[in-house]
């Protein structure tokens, strides 16, 4: 598995754009082939974080694509370009 970190700051509307991304980004992503799972929070301050979890570093970086595109689709949600971190799992458990 491989996963996917985005981190935005200057977020003006934390709340209208959890909406936002829940009903217009994760449809798309998860579309992406290998598509596990997609996590997006708000750690306050203005700052919120993407967790995409994919079954290859393909579906990761392909959902680091789709999630720039949509930004530029949606330039009053977000005033800066993510901060992305990746990585391969080598590690976990799940429930």
């Amino acid at each position: 598995m491989y996963i996917t970190v985005r981190r935005y700051e200057g977020i003006p509307n934390p709340r209208e754009t959890g909406r936002r991304v829940t009903e217009g980004f994760v449809p798309l992503v998860s579309q992406v082939p290998g598509f596990v799972a997609y996590y997006w929070a708000d750690a306050g301050s203005g700052t919120m974080i993407s967790t995409g979890v994919f079954q290859d570093r393909t579906g990761a970086e392909e959902s680091n694509k789709k999630a720039a595109e949509w930004i530029k689709q949606n330039p009053n949600l977000f005033t800066s370009p993510a901060q992305i971190t990746a990585g391969e799992v080598v590690g976990h458990k799940t429930r």
